[in-house]
This record gives structure tokens, C-alpha cells and sequence, in this order.
């Protein structure tokens, strides 16, 4: 089965910490998305990166990893021009590697959807030169009470 949607670290965090204040939209999101999602190494290292200090979430993100719900996408040396590229064009926000993976590979496998919290930047980067990101949940999710 194809992926039809990209996952972004800030949305797994939310997702594995209910005190979060996006854990009820991000769980919602969740619940309605074809699975598995498609995320990148890099997302991966961000998450775990973040969760290092904390025993419980870092067995909470590899029981989630080891799921079946996440497929990672391939990066590769062949890959590594065009992230360097979308890097330098959204200089200005500035765009981190492992969004850029998550950029690039929209582009790749023809995705538009990405589960993230992070709507400055993903409302801002365009897949190919014009194409917008369809991101859920939505901003005006996190309004309601859960």
C-alpha cells in the first residue's frame, strides 16, 4: 500500500506525550491517516535525540517506531544535492536537515500531506517550486479543549 502522508518529529513528540498541548489533535490526526506514515533517519534522530533524558518516552518512541506504523524513506548520497539546495533556499527560516528530507521526499514519492505541529515552516516550503503542503492537524485544532 502506498504512503500518502509524511510524519515530522515535533508531531510524534506530541503524539507519545499526552501533556502535550497538541497530543489531542496530533492523536486525532493520527486515528484517520493511512498508515504507515513515511518519515527519514533524520526525523528519527531528532525524536530520539529529544527523548534521551527520559527512560519511559524513549521506550514509549521505539515501541511506536517498532509498530509497523512508520516506514523510513530512503536518503541517499544521490539525495544529498537537492536537500543541500532546498537547505540554502529556505535559508531564511533557516530550514533543518531533517525537514528538508521530509521536503525532498514529498517531492520524490508525490506526497502532499505532513503531520507536524510546525505550520510556520511547512506553510512556507513548497513541494517542487510551487505545490503547498496539506498539514494536519490543522492550526485551529489545538483551540479546541480535548
Amino acid at each position: 500500500m502506498p504512503t500518502i502522508a509524511l510524519v515530522d518529529t515535533g508531531f510524534l513528540l506530541a503524539l507519545l506525550d499526552r501533556d502535550d498541548r497538541w497530543h489531542g489533535a496530533c492523536s486525532d490526526s493520527f486515528r484517520h491517516a493511512w498508515l504507515p506514515l513515511l518519515t527519514s533517519e533524520a526525523v528519527l534522530t531528532e525524536l530520539f535525540h529529544l527523548v534521551a533524558d527520559n527512560s519511559r518516552e524513549t521506550r514509549a518512541a521505539w515501541e511506536f517506531v517498532q509498530s509497523g506504523a512508520l516506514t523510513l524513506g530512503a536518503i541517499g548520497d544521490d539525495d544529498l544535492p537537492a536537500l543541500n539546495e532546498l537547505m540554502a533556499r529556505y535559508a531564511d527560516r533557516p530550514m533543518d536537515f531533517a525537514d528538508a528530507t521530509l521536503v525532498h521526499m514529498a517531492r520524490r514519492e508525490s506526497i502532499s500531506v505532513v503531520l507536524t505541529i510546525d505550520h510556520n515552516d511547512f506553510e512556507t516550503y513548497r513541494i517542487g517550486s510551487k505545490k503547498r503542503f496539506t498539514i494536519l492537524p490543522e492550526r485551529s485544532s489545538i483551540t479546541r479543549e480535548y
